[in-house]
């Protein structure tokens, strides 16, 4: 279990800072960008819960989403694909993919792309699923240049798919979605 007496370390005054597994790399290295990018999407996702706060079929899912995250940034903080150190699962994944499915069958479907807006909790779910995509593509790029979990790239792509199914849900089951115009202003 994890205890943090002192929050102040100093450690990272010269801008490193220290993996899983002790190693000390620059704060600007493409490893703790990608970490810093599952950080600010799980940061959004506290956003849209209090959004979601009465919901209570959405509500569970983004408090357990929350907890993956950071065991995607516990993953992604050990180098390396395999180890005794926190990994994310297919399970993971796998389950990811049922809400989509679940969530989406209550929804038209669509003839149009949508635009981030509608309800506020929709917008945020946008929001939410546009830092997910950020995140997705630093982990794309941090497993090209290394070895890496391939679970934690396909979360990340599942999650925001499920991001985008959520805000259709928040948007009165896509009566309320901003569909795009083509060419509207012309």
């Amino acid at each position: 279990m994890v205890k943090l007496d002192v929050i102040t370390t100093r450690g990272g005054d010269a801008g490193e800072t220290s993996l899983g597994d002790g190693t000390r790399v620059r704060k600007d290295v493409l490893r703790i960008e990608a970490m810093g990018a599952v950080d600010e999407a799980n940061a959004v996702l506290g956003l849209l819960r209090l959004q979601t706060a009465g919901d209570a079929a959405i509500d569970p899912i983004l408090a357990r989403i929350q907890n993956e995250l950071f065991d995607l940034g516990a993953d992604l903080c050990v180098p390396g694909e395999g180890g005794a150190r926190l990994r994310l699962e297919a399970a993971q994944s796998a389950r990811l993919d049922a809400e989509i499915a679940a969530q989406n069958a209550e929804l038209p479907p669509l003839t149009s792309f949508v635009l981030p807006g509608g309800t506020p909790a929709a917008a945020m779910a946008h929001l939410a699923r546009t830092s997910i995509r950020r995140a997705e593509r630093l982990v794309v790029g941090l497993a090209a240049a290394e070895a890496l979990n391939p679970e934690a790239v396909r979360y990340l792509n599942r999650l925001s798919d499920l991001m985008f199914v959520l805000s259709r849900r928040l948007n009165g089951n896509g009566t309320g979605d901003v569909l795009w115009v083509p060419g509207a202003t012309r």
